[in-house]
């Protein structure tokens, strides 16, 4: 296997697997062939992560856990994890350095609005 690599384990039931794939995109457009590796796999009911892996040997790095870190994350900020814990390089994703305004894509009043746990996974 080639590594660093990328995985993101998310929940079909939740019907996740574009938003998981849009992810996936943008990792690869802003870090092209340094990842050798970006992966979706189906995951648990409600689980959305996402997982760095260094090398063969290292444990996964939790990039992302939607129930710790609440909901999904914002992709500059999830591209931000990426390069600091992953790839630890500063030749990479250079316009990342700019300051993040928000972690997540969904905002304490969006929630406030709708239920927090998924339906079909409840």
């Amino acid at each position: 296997m080639a590594y660093p690599k990328i995985s993101i384990r998310f929940c079909t039931r939740c019907k996740w697997n574009l938003r998981s794939a849009w992810y996936l995109q943008e990792l690869l457009q802003t870090f092209q062939d340094a990842l050798a590796e970006v992966s979706l796999i189906p995951g648990e009911a409600g689980e959305f992560q996402v997982l760095g892996y260094i090398d063969a040997n290292s444990a996964a790095i939790v990039l992302w856990d939607r129930k710790i870190d609440g909901g999904f994350p914002d992709s500059k900020f999830l591209k931000q994890r990426v390069k600091e814990r992953v790839l630890e390089s500063s030749e990479v994703g250079a316009h990342l350095a700019r300051e993040v305004k928000s972690t997540t894509l969904v905002t304490e009043e969006d929630e406030k609005e709708g239920s927090s746990e998924c339906h079909d996974c409840a």
